[in-house]
């Protein structure tokens, strides 16, 4: 018979715990933390470990993320053990941790949202979970559709509280929520369900460990918002200065976003083309440029109300304040387009298979975007859009302005010194 093969030595484990502390551990995560020579986690994690535990006691500092290459560099040589609420890798220290050492060793624990869907009988690959641990609240919009269900990872006792009141701003009030607290411990408890609406009067803050529960309905006045571009105009606060919904969607289809990619939206307007650009997926970025600081606080606005509020907005004038700014892969230009240097410079800060939009409704623009045809190739389109109206007792169609689009993608040859 063959013998085992020992186990490989780790010298950085995360252990995974639960609510309900010591007495939830497997065998093997007792073992590594009876075993460590240092033990990192918050005091609530570490209160839940007894005293057999010998090692040194570190809490983490705040911010934490920042912290983690210096803790494990203070403490190198030495078996250190993490402890992490629930599973590690899932919204969990564990990331970071992997970021910086190599050879991690994770002993997981059942999560918080696996014991929620359990408690719930939502089936796990039918639910979307946003948290909002050191997060915006306001993210929470993006994920609003009409008979969806979310778990919300809560950051304290106010959190939910703060999604009954966007919800209920968002014209979600009819949603039934739950708070799911202490999952797993001896103190679990789940709040009887009532709507978005009745949550203020029956519910004061309740357990910071917690979780929340939304079955969406949206009302009968709330506006419908799609998950796909092309936003309904009414959407958005405006001036006028905003890319109208059908161009809109034709323009983020050229774009193309991608998970994980940065847009530059510059001459934002009022921001609808970055906005929804993030909205495609929650790992896309964007940078609006707009030169008007009245415009650019509107931007914010849409932002944070559409439930992307990680857009970053910058107040200038391409292409300066371009300078600084992380390389894209992809840019829309809405506005600007007749500042001397702008579309070179955009083109220039693409990496290879970036894409460069531009839209414009004038003919001096128009110009520039056939002369950048002919300089960089690509392809010219007309967007023609009528809407029909009343005549008199009949109906016709009122033409809106026709939109030029020059859409190209830079060839696959990386820019110097691009490593990505």
């Amino acid at each position: 018979m063959t013998p085992a093969r020992p186990e490989p030595s780790h010298a950085v484990t995360v252990v995974g715990i639960g609510a309900d502390g010591w007495a939830g551990l497997p065998d093997i995560s007792r073992t590594e933390l009876r075993q460590a020579d240092v033990l990192l986690g918050g005091p609530r994690q570490l209160d839940l470990l007894p005293v057999e535990c010998r090692g040194e006691r570190i809490t983490w500092p705040s911010p934490l993320r920042p912290a983690v290459a210096g803790l494990l560099a203070d403490h190198a040589g030495r078996r250190i053990a993490v402890l992490a609420s629930g599973d590690p890798m899932f919204y969990g220290i564990g990331r970071a941790l992997a970021e910086e050492t190599t050879g991690l060793r994770v002993l997981p624990h059942p999560s918080s949202v696996s014991y929620a869907t359990a408690r719930l009988g939502w089936p796990l690959e039918d639910v979307e979970v946003v948290t909002l641990v050191g997060r915006p609240a306001a993210r929470l919009a993006a994920a609003l559709h009409d008979g969806r269900r979310l778990l919300v990872l809560s950051a304290d006792a106010t959190t939910p509280g703060e999604v009954a009141a966007l919800l209920r701003d968002r014209g979600y009030g009819p949603s039934r929520m739950r708070v799911l607290e202490q999952l797993g411990g001896d103190r679990e408890r789940t709040t009887g369900e009532c709507t978005a609406d009745d949550w203020p009067v029956t519910h004061p803050p309740g357990d910071p460990l917690n979780v929340v529960a939304v079955d969406c309905r949206r009302s009968a006045d709330g506006l419908r918002l799609g998950a796909v571009p092309g936003l309904p105009d009414e959407a958005y606060e405006h001036d006028g200065q905003l890319t109208k919904r059908h161009v809109r969607a034709a323009t983020l289809g050229v774009l193309a976003p991608a998970p994980g990619e940065l847009l530059w939206d510059i001459g934002g307007g009022s921001g609808s083309i970055a906005v929804e650009w993030m909205r495609t997926h929650p790992s896309c970025r964007a940078v609006t440029v707009e030169r008007d600081p009245v415009r650019a606080d509107r931007i914010a606005r849409n932002a944070e109300r559409l439930g992307v509020p990680g857009l970053r907005v910058v107040t200038g004038s391409a292409p300066d304040a371009l300078t600084g700014l992380p390389f894209p892969d992809a840019v829309f230009v809405g506005g600007g387009l007749t500042a001397p240097g702008l579309l070179d410079a955009c083109w220039e800060a693409l990496p290879g298979g970036g894409r460069l939009v531009a839209n414009t409704v004038t003919l001096e623009s128009e110009a520039l975007l056939a002369d950048a045809r002919r300089r960089f190739g690509g392809e010219l389109v007309r967007l023609a859009v009528a809407h029909a109206v009343p005549v008199g007792g009949f109906t016709g169609w009122r033409q809106a302005m026709p939109v030029t689009q020059w859409a190209a993608q830079k060839t696959l040859n990386p820019r110097p010194g691009d490593d990505r």
